[in-house]
């Protein structure tokens, strides 16, 4: 007997079905229906490789017509039957060895009740997403249900979920149960879950929601990024004004712990309370400044940090050397980058005398504040507190350069004096600024004289 590929699991033991049969006396009695028994069997499942495998499955006609539309056809009096030994029917199921054991488990699962009251049969979403093929292709309904059932209710791992996108969708609408977690939502709960993870993600939650304040920011921010596919939600007025809103009432509380700063005491920045809270409120002003980009509405927040700016400085410029003022001095700088790219790039525009006014309250902060992290980030077991990504010093620089080159040429004539004659020339590197200072300040004689002679002969004419 050649039932080697036919594991019994613990879930089948126990469970077969019976039939009833007459003894010689003529009495009835119940025998059981065990797969496999050949003494009670009367048809023979052959299952059929390419690979040329070829297993026997000792079964019972009643069970097998009963539970599967296959074998009803097969083993109907419409059907021509092969006859072997002892007069037993012989059913061919041809399959992939990829998908044998599935054949040989659906086979065992039509002797067992399928119901509710047996969830436990599965062992997994692959087996019973294979056993659903299976089920499908020869018709056994109560099984298909049962494997929709709970891969409807269990958790998929990422690999499952791409096999289960591949297979499911050709099954039909009675697999598509399965697909109602994949189903895209529709923009109304897309809006109302983005509004109550954004009013959260600007709320000032106790310290032990921490971690689940920086999960929501970062689900808001991927909900609105462009990456392979489109962004979750397309932004319009009322969404932009529901940023606005929260983003405010977080510029409110930054400002007022600003102001209890300035009023303060010399010594006020280094109460641990203060830091923690000024840190924090920066660290969100910083995410703010992601979230306003993507939704191309940041001018309101550089007017802000531009009209707050000198009294930042000043009240950072109150704190002592300590690892964690360092580390709220480096969030400012982080937030004023977003800021000062909005403007060198031309996103917020501002008149001349506001981005002068900014060069000159940021950059001596930056040109000192640098080599400060630096020293303390080589120095400190703290460092990664302090590690601000290279690329982002890279790009400040060059959103000075830029903020420089935009200015009048006497306004760029001060801030590169100011350059040269600071110790802490290094950072920002302003050289490339100097060099098209110096080109266009030669040239611009020249220039000028050619657009007057020109101006000239135009008049003439």
């Amino acid at each position: 007997m050649r039932l080697k590929s036919i594991r019994r699991s613990k879930s089948v033991i126990g469970q077969d079905r019976t039939r009833v049969r007459c003894d010689a006396n003529g009495k009835e009695e119940k025998i059981a229906c065990v797969i496999g028994d050949r003494s009670t069997s009367d048809v023979d499942v052959r299952l059929r490789t390419q690979e040329g495998r070829d297993d026997w499955l000792y079964c019972h006609s009643e069970i097998l017509v009963k539970n599967c539309k296959y074998f009803a056809d097969r083993l109907s009096e419409n059907w021509p039957t092969c006859q072997i030994l002892d007069s037993r029917n012989c059913v061919d199921v041809y399959c992939q060895e990829l998908n044998f054991d599935y054949h040989v488990n659906l086979i065992r699962l039509l002797y067992i009740v399928v119901d509710s009251s047996v969830d436990d049969l599965w062992h997994g979403v692959r087996n019973s997403l294979g056993i659903l093929q299976v089920a499908v292709e020869l018709g056994c309904p109560q099984i298909v249900t049962a494997c929709v059932n709970y891969l409807e209710a269990v958790t998929w791992e990422e690999a499952e979920e791409d096999e289960i996108l591949k297979i499911v969708p050709r099954m039909g609408l009675q697999a598509e149960p399965i697909l109602a977690r994949l189903q895209p939502v529709n923009q109304s709960a897309i809006v109302n879950i983005f509004v109550s993870a954004l009013r959260f993600a600007t709320s000032s939650p106790p310290p032990q929601m921490n971690d689940l304040k920086s999960s929501a920011q970062e689900q808001l921010e991927y909900m609105l990024t462009e990456d392979d596919d489109a962004p979750l939600l397309t932004a319009d007025d009322n969404i932009k004004l529901e940023v606005k809103e929260c983003v405010n009432r977080l510029f409110s509380q930054f400002n007022d712990s600003l102001t209890a700063l300035f009023c303060g005491s010399t010594e006020s920045l280094s109460g641990a309370g203060n830091i923690q809270l000024f840190k924090s409120y920066l660290t969100d002003l910083s995410w703010a400044c992601q979230i306003l980009s993507k939704l191309e509405i940041m001018r309101e927040f550089v007017v802000y940090w531009f009209d707050a700016s000198d009294k930042i400085v000043k009240v950072l410029e109150q704190g002592s050397s300590t690892t964690e003022v360092i580390e709220i001095k480096l969030r400012a700088i982080e937030v004023t980058s977003k800021v000062l790219e909005a403007i060198g790039y031309g996103t917020v525009i501002l008149p001349t005398a506001k981005r002068l006014q900014v060069l000159k309250v940021w950059l001596p902060f930056v040109r000192v504040t640098k080599p400060l992290i630096d020293s303390v980030t080589m120095n400190c077991e703290n460092a990664m507190l302090l590690k601000l990504d290279g690329e982002m010093w890279q790009s400040l620089e060059s959103t000075f350069v830029s903020i420089i080159l935009a200015l009048p040429s006497g306004d760029q004539a001060e801030v590169l004096t100011e350059w040269l004659d600071n110790e802490y020339m290094q950072y920002p590197d302003l050289t490339e600024a100097f060099e098209v200072w110096c080109y266009r300040s030669k040239v611009a004689k020249r220039r000028l004289s050619l657009l007057e002679d020109e101006h000239a002969m135009t008049n003439s004419f």
